[in-house]
């Protein structure tokens, strides 16, 4: 039996799990990583922490499985997307805090950008929008603000990377700078159709090319880990960004097929084939995967809080002990009696995209119970995915046959439910909710020869549950005219 290993950097942990061959979990070790936030808007975490929790949780796994390191196949690896990380490329330290994807601190940056009318040549070359969500901000700032950086990078000394970056260069002991192709997308600075650095925006935003790794394909033998790291070279055979690595991870091989992952935020991801689908209702377009040198892209949607939802439930209001008793305290009422929340504690996401937006709750009366409220923060999630979804539909051609689901809100019934209503499709919930860390394990373990073809990694997908759609048309456009409501009370522009 040969057994691969995923290691999956998130924001709040590093995780190692490892898969055999049929996609069931062996063992795993999870570490909590530290956030920092020192000023407003300021999202860090500690590089070098970042590193370290990885291969503790690596060498836990295995001693777990009770395996060898040569027992292991093949590493695939899936990792917090946008995340910058500078290093010396002489000492391989780290030159400054992580920052997070979540860092707003490259706003004003980013306006100058959008006040010079560059918006629409940015969405044609990378797919994205202008944002300090990703990684080219958050390079720019940190050139601009920490003493020396700036000369050490013309003297050639400094490293760039997202996530995948730094932890391959510490896996090959300093061996090995690169970028795996989905995570390139996710920088502002990769040509989207080209896959390669785009020279103009480099240029434009004043960013030394000696800085940046080299952009590798997601399924491609990058390196062997180092002799002596973990007691046997390794070959790492596969990375894909978090959300791509879930929508491989659920098998959505097919244009047309859709995931949507209830995290922190919603991620939903449309598998669009080898064309890149411009949006028109501000989604992203963004790379899905580079496998045999042939593009697959996705457009994109990102709600910016869903469990995050229920976890201001439990911390900031106190209606509830733990997350799980959500389901049980929603059920309680057949429906909210009118409350509408509105969760736009960050501002909104996609397709709304509003910054400014605050978080609302309303329709509210004398007989309003925390029954209610938590029934309407489970519905707003639904809700979130629900705007998403009728962008996109708008943006193709493809109908929605079946949405596809995955993380921890999915394991909620309630919710699940409600989202088939919505949408009028089946939601599918497979048995296995590890789609991420599974898609970086599949997408290695094509590469080193475990599968053959993507269809031996499509029948390891089974079904938990389906979801089909109850809520009559009336109904359900009585919901969404309320949530309508709701957020044009919510948004900025009022």
């Amino acid at each position: 039996m040969g057994y691969l290993l995923a290691l999956d950097q998130g924001t709040t942990s590093s995780r190692a799990i490892i898969f055999n061959e049929h996609g069931i979990v062996q063992a795993s070790a999870q570490y909590e990583t530290q956030i920092y936030t020192p000023h407003s808007g300021w999202v860090e975490q500690d590089a070098q922490e970042i590193w370290a929790s990885q291969i503790a949780v690596i060498q836990q796994a295995l001693a777990s499985a009770r395996i060898l390191a040569k027992d292991i196949k093949a590493i695939g690896l899936t990792n917090q997307r946008e995340t910058t990380i500078v290093w010396d490329k002489r000492t391989g330290r780290p030159l400054a805090p992580a920052i997070i994807w979540q860092d707003r601190r490259a706003t004003e940056w980013c306006n100058q950008l959008i006040q010079q009318n560059l918006n629409e040549k940015v969405q044609h070359k990378t797919g994205l929008r202008i944002d300090p969500y990703f990684s080219a901000g958050k390079l720019v700032w940190l050139l601009k603000n920490v003493a020396g950086l700036a000369e050490l990078a013309r003297q050639g000394y400094v490293a760039f990377g997202t996530v995948d970056s730094w932890l391959v260069w510490n896996l090959t002991q300093g061996a090995t700078h690169i970028i795996e192709a989905s995570n390139a997308s996710r920088t502002m600075l990769m040509n989207l159709e080209t896959q390669t650095w785009d020279d103009e925006l480099l240029n434009l935003f004043n960013i030394p090319s000696s800085v940046l790794p080299k952009i590798v394909q997601s399924d491609c033998h990058i390196a062997d880990t180092a002799t002596g790291l973990l007691g046997a070279n390794i070959p790492i055979t596969g990375i894909l960004g978090d959300q791509q690595a879930a929508l491989f991870g659920q098998s959505c091989f097919e244009t047309g097929m859709v995931k949507n992952t209830y995290g922190t935020g919603c991620f939903m991801l449309f598998n669009t084939g080898n064309q890149v689908q411009y949006s028109k209702n501000k989604l992203l377009s963004t790379l899905a995967w580079q496998i045999n040198n042939q593009p697959t892209y996705a457009l994109e949607g990102s709600v910016f809080m869903a469990g995050a939802v229920v976890q201001w439930l439990r911390d900031g209001l106190g209606i509830i002990q733990k997350s799980s008793d959500i389901e049980k305290l929603a059920t309680k009422v057949a429906h909210t009696d009118g409350v509408i929340l509105i969760p736009a504690f960050t501002g909104l996401g996609a397709p709304h995209w509003d910054s400014e937006a605050r978080a609302l709750l309303c329709g509210m009366s004398r007989g309003t119970t925390k029954e209610h409220i938590a029934r309407a923060a489970l519905e707003s999630i639904a809700f979130q995915v629900s705007d998403v979804l009728t962008a996109m539909q708008s943006d193709l051609s493809h109908p929605l046959k079946e949405l596809r689901v995955d993380g921890g809100a999915s394991q909620n019934n309630m919710l699940m439910q409600f989202q088939a209503d919505l949408l009028n499709v089946p939601v599918l919930r497979p048995k296995m909710l590890e789609s991420t860390a599974w898609g970086a394990a599949a997408i290695a373990g094509l590469k080193a020869g475990v599968f053959k073809q993507l269809s031996d990694i499509s029948s390891s997908w089974q079904l938990d549950q389906a979801f089909e759609p109850r809520m009559s048309e009336d109904q359900r456009q009585t919901h969404l005219a309320q949530w309508k409501d709701g957020l044009k009370r919510a948004k900025s522009n009022i």
